[in-house]
């Protein structure tokens, strides 16, 4: 081999067949094959890109790297994460995690771009393996980009407020709400784009010399005559309303997809801001420039009638997104929220005002929500969004601070740095309105008192089944279960000898209409629709045709999704009694439960 061409060996060694640990011991051979193999070599360049393809995206095309040095790199990284991760994992069992307690990854120093690929890795294999290494690595994920997210939206605010745009402002928003989807400001405005040029289309067919058909791409250039502007706002209605179905979601109205932006582009609805933003941007990209009005209830655009610089509300016609575009009066709109309002509301606002209406409808929402991990998730991005654009408002800093001790959480794992974290927000919160002492001081009494009780955690409780008081329980924690009335799918992540919930719930959910009432065992589970109930046992049977449950928190519970029961030891057979054993029969698809040091379906905590 040595004798053969450099470019024929270096062909030889790029073949796909070889791994890094095949060139690391070629290039040990002679110093022939070490030069061939030298680190910014097409050896180790091919090596890197075929492992991590994804990467290839922050290098240059054919660019000079040090690609032996990028590999150790990349690979020190990935075992470090995975340990990270396995390690988190373990510690955070018990605890609600919703991201902040993921900041330590950040300070291990790593390039970036490396870790979020190796959890992106974890992400995309095996689908029914590893499954708590996943649900950590989304959280952890999901923590990472909302911090890049979080340092470009201080960045954009900090822009002159004439060059701040409300499309990227609100892609912002969407970020930070889906750090976990593809959403970006090239794709959005690709988007914008393609609608400008059908509306160019139609302008073409009625005025083929219309100057908004000669405006470039990027171009700023704005039609003066008033005319030629209503052609502009009439074919941008036939074309977004009519032909492409634009509509605003009146059905839904309080769903948080109506104020993402790639939601409504790709489900063609929204709310009357989300509306408007795409509608004042696609005007703008045809040179009309309409203005945004926070008119209460209902978000509108106006557009002025007369010589630039009046602020007589008569002068302006009043555009609704949200109504197809329909043109209004100002004291239609008056009609539209059925109540009378002051000149002030029908003033224009900047892109600042734009994005904290945005953002406090998600606020809202998050207030509305049914209490559980979703809706939570949605309170504290929304909360993190509008205290970044505006840090003084006491109202939200409260709210935080609220939540914060509502949900045990802390921005810290260490206990001194929490407590310094939320005792500075309350600080704050003092200093900006001395007239909240009162509520600062019950919560900083509380947050102490929280972290005194945090110093002498509660032993969590572990029964047993084979224990003697438990043998009625008959179903093991990771049978797929149905539910005999309600007939949706399950997977059982614990169990309690006897219903557990108060005297109201069990009034309210009727169970003592049940033939065993509330003295039966109960079981938590987690529903395929993404909710988690507590079930009685009559009302449950093991599923004749096992399959996967698609909720978010399995993987807390669970590591493995298998076809068959796995056993950690002999044994845990034996701990069975024989007759449960013959009532689950065939042997269900089961998820392997994990526990710390213990993958045991005899135990639920």
């Amino acid at each position: 081999m040595t004798d053969l061409p450099t470019e024929l060996l270096e062909h030889i060694l790029c073949f796909p067949v070889l791994k890094h640990d095949d060139i690391c011991n070629v290039s040990c051979c002679c110093k022939r094959l070490h030069d061939v193999c030298h680190g910014r070599g097409k050896v180790w360049g091919h090596q890197y890109k075929l492992r991590w393809p994804r990467l290839q995206m922050f290098y240059r095309q054919n660019e000079c790297c040090d690609w032996l040095r990028e590999y150790k790199t990349r690979h020190r990284v990935g075992i470090q994460i995975r340990r990270t991760v396995e390690s988190i994992s373990r510690r955070f069992f018990t605890e609600v995690v919703l991201g902040d307690s993921f900041a330590e990854i950040e300070s291990l120093g790593m390039p970036e771009h490396f870790c979020e690929d190796e959890l992106l890795f974890i992400l995309n294999s095996d689908k029914r393996k590893s499954l708590t290494l996943k649900y950590y690595a989304k959280k952890i994920l999901y923590f990472l980009r909302q911090q890049n997210i979080l340092r470009s939206l201080k960045t954009f605010m900090e822009q002159p407020a004439d060059q701040q745009s409300s499309l990227e402002g609100a892609v912002l928003v969407d970020q930070y709400c889906n750090p976990l989807a593809d959403v970006t400001l090239n794709s959005i405005s690709a988007q914008l784009d393609e609608i400008a040029e059908k509306v160019k289309k139609m302008l073409r067919i009625k005025n083929p010399s219309h100057p908004s058909l000669r405006i470039a791409q990027g171009d700023c250039s704005v039609v003066q005559d008033f005319e030629l502007q209503r052609q502009v706002v009439c074919a941008l209605n036939s074309v977004l309303y009519e032909q492409l179905q634009y509509k605003g979601n009146e059905f839904d109205y309080y769903n948080p997809l109506n104020s993402y932006i790639h939601q409504v582009l790709l489900r063609r609805t929204g709310i009357p801001i989300s509306l408007s933003v795409l509608y004042i941007n696609l005007t703008r990209k045809l040179g009309v420039q309409l203005e945004p009005v926070n008119f209460p209830n209902h978000f509108l655009l106006r557009w002025c009638q007369k010589p630039k610089g009046s602020e007589d509300i008569y002068d302006f016609v009043y555009i609704d997104a949200f109504g197809k575009g329909k043109q209004l009066t100002a004291k239609e709109c008056e009609y539209l929220i059925g109540h009378q309002v002051t000149a002030d509301y029908y003033s224009a606002i900047s892109t600042t005002e734009v994005l904290l209406r945005m953002v406090g409808n998600l606020l809202n929402i998050g207030k509305r929500g049914e209490g559980n991990e979703k809706s939570y998730q949605l309170l504290r991005d929304s909360l993190d969004l509008y205290l970044t654009i505006n840090p003084d408002n006491v109202q939200y800093l409260l709210l935080q601070a609220r939540l914060y001790f509502h949900l045990g959480i802390w921005p810290e794992k260490n206990k001194a740095l929490a407590v310094r974290h939320v005792l500075d927000i309350l600080q704050h919160i003092q200093a900006l309105d001395p007239s909240q002492h009162g509520a600062v001081g019950y919560l900083v009494q509380h947050t102490l008192e929280h972290i005194q009780h945090k110093k002498h955690p509660a032993t969590p409780e572990v029964k047993k089944r084979s224990a003697p008081e438990h043998l009625e329980v008959q179903y093991s924690v990771g049978l797929i279960m149905k539910h005999k009335r309600s007939g949706y799918n399950c997977v059982i992540y614990g169990w309690d000898p006897k219903c557990t919930m108060s005297q109201e719930w069990i009034t309210t959910m009727r169970v003592h209409q049940l033939s065993n009432g509330a003295n039966q065992p109960f079981y938590n589970v987690l529903v395929q629709d993404g909710t988690c109930r507590y079930a009685a046992q009559e009302n449950l049977e093991p599923h004749s045709a096992p399959l996967e449950i698609g909720h978010p928190e399995v993987g807390r519970y669970f590591s493995e999704f298998a076809a068959t029961y796995y056993f950690a030891n002999d044994e845990l057979q034996t701990r069975y009694p024989e007759d449960v054993v013959e009532t689950l029969g065939t042997v269900q698809e089961l998820y392997h439960r994990l526990t710390p040091g213990d993958a045991n379906p005899d135990r639920a905590s």
